[in-house]
């Protein structure tokens, strides 16, 4: 690898880790902010982009964090990212049931009329 002026290694690097790099996080943050401004439980698409948020959230607070060498240093962050997926989780399957009972209680009245 070619280093210039300081010893500076090229700026970006030639190879960098998956999830370990600002465009994962960019594109993380980005996806939780569309999610933000269309109304993230209104729309369909509010759902679907909470959802990915969440899971991209999990990339780094996920499960696979608790076999972390530096898990001790990092717990509260984990333990907080994984309630935040939860509540996310929670509020958007939530919303999914009652839409669909919603649907299921005005289809019944309609066979009713």
């Amino acid at each position: 690898m070619t280093k210039v002026y300081a010893g500076i290694r090229p700026h970006p690097p030639v190879v960098t880790p998956l999830f370990g790099i600002a465009p994962f996080l960019g594109a993380a943050v980005s996806i939780a902010l569309s999610a933000v401004i269309v109304q993230p439980i209104n729309s369909a698409a509010g759902r679907t982009l909470s959802s990915l948020a969440a899971l991209m959230a999990l990339a780094s607070f996920g499960p696979q964090k608790y076999f972390d060498a530096q898990f001790a240093l990092i717990w509260p962050a984990v333990i907080l990212g994984q309630l935040a997926v939860l509540v996310i989780f929670i509020g958007v399957f939530g919303e999914i049931r009652r839409r669909k009972n919603i649907d299921i209680t005005v289809k019944s009245n309609v066979e009713q009329v």
